[in-house]
């Protein structure tokens, strides 16, 4: 594959924005236009050593994103389970194995920090993002709820 996987940078910030803002549910909660408070955002992430913002370029190219999330807790004897969260393909860039390749490598990291499980949510109305995700051994055990704050 001809994608370079890495850990985001400030830089990244704009692209990868502009990938949350690129779909059906994005376009209605993400505002590209105004940057400072995914700057403030990725200035937490980037600190925290349990999270890991991913990013994939092809040909100097941002063309792929996720986050994952090492979470600490008593359940599984201690053991902590990885989050996976906004994955995102650049539209002309799907097709060509980015998606599969930056789960295998957060699967991967959450092998490597001692996960029992690694885990993950999605729209319900994201049907072939769930395809995907079972292509890949993730199976739909849980029921997930939000409450919008």
């Amino acid at each position: 594959m001809d994608i370079t996987l890495r850990p985001a940078t400030a830089t990244d910030v704009p692209d990868i924005v502009a990938m949350l803002a690129d779909d059906i549910l994005g376009s209605g909660r993400e505002n590209p236009a105004e940057l400072a408070p995914y700057e403030a955002a990725f200035a937490r992430i980037d600190a925290d050593p349990s999270q890991h913002l991913l990013v994939a370029e092809r040909d100097g190219r941002t063309v792929g994103t996720l986050q994952l999330a090492i979470l600490y807790g008593l359940s599984r004897q201690g053991s902590p389970r990885a989050l996976i969260e906004a994955v995102r393909v650049r539209a002309d860039a799907r097709g060509a194995g980015i998606g599969s390749e930056l789960i295998r490598l957060a699967v991967e990291e959450a092998r490597r920090q001692g996960c029992a499980l690694v885990q993950l949510t999605s729209d319900r109305t994201r049907t072939g993002a769930h395809r995907f995700y079972e292509r890949l051994g993730f199976r739909p055990t849980h029921v997930g709820y939000k409450l919008t704050l």
